[in-house]
């Protein structure tokens, strides 16, 4: 990769990959793609270059890849779970149509494309404990079945016009840098924010209901990663299950009172939340990822609990 574009560089992901791979690669190097209306700010304006990049219009896309010599493309525009189940048409055309605008500029100009899919592209009959890299996909949420979608889409242009396309199956993704944006794992980051807000939390996800989730730093390296892999190696290209840690909503209130003793807990589950939480799997098999590839999670449930609790402090405590 020597020149890339970040599609969606001021979402939840995008922001935070952005300026990874401007340190990774020099900030002249990555473009913040963006939508009018979400343009960048602060250091994400200003430490590089940004275009618009609408990925339902096929054309302004050519013209940034051509205009900034673009190899490489991280595609991260897709609406979240919860977000999708209410406007399916739009999570649709964005998300495929989208993808399908973005790989024929790749075709036509030679670049790589890394797409996000996700653990909802599973569905109630995959394999619940440790779903295999293989399984049966059939979701039940538009957000799913888009991401198996863009799973086939991504690996029929592979086969069929050579382009290199690479993804994973993010599980859940905590951060402290950007809001919720509407997922069903989001209950894992907002009870970090009442924590140290030193609010009562109030979970929408039921006791006990078990969900892979991942630590962002882990999240971003698995992207650059997998871009970075020596294709020799990858037996497959598309929809690799990455993980760092599964638990339910007591086990991390558990985690966080070992920091914060007085935090309390109730529940008030949303229905669609839970609905949706529940036919995802419990825990994946990473094992094809670090075969192929030598993926390997930094954080676990404690060290990224206590490293979300210290970093939000700072940012709201100030």
């Amino acid at each position: 990769m020597k020149n890339i574009l970040v599609i969606g560089s001021t979402g939840q992901i995008g922001s935070e990959l952005t300026r990874e791979l401007r340190k990774r690669y020099g900030a002249d190097h990555v473009v913040a793609g963006y939508i009018p209306g979400a343009e960048p700010t602060g250091d994400l304006r200003d430490g590089g270059p940004s275009a618009i990049a609408d990925v339902t219009n096929g054309q302004q896309i050519a013209d940034v890849v051509k205009q900034y010599d673009i190899d490489a493309i991280y595609n991260l525009a897709a609406l979240l779970s919860v977000v999708a189940e209410k406007k399916p048409l739009l999570a649709w055309k964005i998300g495929i149509d989208g993808l399908l605008n973005i790989l024929e500029v790749a075709r036509e100009h030679q670049c790589a494309v890394f797409t996000p899919s996700s653990i909802g592209s599973f569905g109630p009959e995959t394999p619940r404990v440790k779903t295999p890299q293989d399984t049966i996909q059939r979701p039940r949420t538009i957000y799913g079945v888009s991401k198996v979608t863009t799973e086939l889409l991504s690996e029929y242009y592979f086969h069929k016009y050579g382009v290199d396309t690479r993804s994973v199956r993010f599980p859940g993704l905590i951060s402290y840098m950007t809001p919720p944006g509407g997922g069903t794992t989001d209950y894992a980051v907002d009870i970090f924010y009442s924590a140290v807000r030193g609010e009562k939390f109030v979970c929408p996800i039921a006791e006990g209901t078990l969900m892979d989730m991942m630590y962002m730093p882990d999240a971003l390296h698995a992207a650059i990663s997998l871009m970075e892999a020596d294709p020799e190696r990858l037996i497959h290209h598309n929809g690799f299950n990455v993980t760092a840690m599964s638990f339910a909503p007591e086990t991390i209130y558990a985690a966080i009172k070992r920091h914060k003793p007085e935090f309390e807990m109730v529940y008030d589950v949303d229905p669609l939340k839970e609905a949706i939480a529940s036919s995802w799997p419990d825990s994946l098999d990473d094992s094809a990822a670090r075969a192929e590839w030598d993926w390997k999670p930094q954080f676990d449930l404690e060290t990224m609990t206590a490293d979300m609790l210290q970093q939000l402090s700072k940012r709201l405590l100030k």
